[in-house]
């Protein structure tokens, strides 16, 4: 498969894991995401595809692939708990 398909592939794999909040939002009131909130999440998952990708173009070693890949993934879990509840009490989750 050509390497931008293969792109196009993974941002349209992560960006419609957006459609699991608007889902919960027509069946109930728990989530409650607001426009702004949809657009900073796709933001971050396209960045998170685009590192991936960039991540298996560049390196060659599988363990270094696989130590980057872990790392750009605990980055963002961080990152989106961060935004979500605050848990490192930065600036970012708005405490």
């Amino acid at each position: 498969m050509h390497a931008y398909g293969r792109l196009l592939i993974l941002i349209f794999a992560l960006e419609s894991l957006l459609f699991i909040p608007l889902f919960f939002m027509l069946f109930s009131t728990a989530v409650k995401w607001s426009v702004s909130d949809f657009a900073l999440m796709a933001v971050l998952l396209l960045l998170v595809a685009l590192g991936i990708e960039t991540i298996k173009r560049k390196i060659k070693s599988k363990s270094k692939k696989l130590l980057s890949l872990a790392g750009l993934l605990v980055f963002f879990l961080l990152f989106w708990a961060e935004l979500a509840v605050g848990i490192l009490n930065t600036p970012f989750a708005g405490n």
